[in-house]
């Protein structure tokens, strides 16, 4: 439970980071942190469900690309995220830069915060 609750937090601290540094992002104004979190286990959701099945369905693409299609499904994820809940994102050229940005931050929250739990050597 606590991981998913830190995953929650990370997801939610990183597209509230991505919004405010990149504007093809954004929420509407006046949305809250409810809109935000609820953004956040969405996206949580869709990486743990969708991704693992559209990176399956893409696998020869990823070949070809050396795994630069990737950056497409991540893409993908983010306007299916935007479609379900407050998040506005600009095209797909916007939901590109967004997953990218989004990947990086991401990346180094996860840093910050080091291995969970399960993860770390026993």
């Amino acid at each position: 439970m606590r991981d998913f609750l830190l995953s929650l937090l990370l997801n939610t601290l990183a597209l509230w980071l991505v919004t405010q540094l990149y504007g093809g992002l954004f929420f509407a104004h006046g949305s809250g942190l409810g809109d935000y979190l609820l953004a956040g286990l969405i996206f949580g959701l869709a990486n743990a469900l969708l991704k693992p099945v559209l990176l399956l369905l893409t696998l020869p693409f990823n070949i070809l690309t050396l795994g630069l299609f990737t950056l497409v499904v991540n893409a993908v994820i983010l306007l299916v995220v935007a479609a379900l809940t407050p998040l506005d994102v600009r095209g797909f050229g916007g939901a590109l830069i967004g997953a990218i940005l989004l990947s990086v931050i991401s990346f180094g929250l996860n840093l910050l915060i080091g291995p969970s739990d399960r993860h770390r050597a026993r």
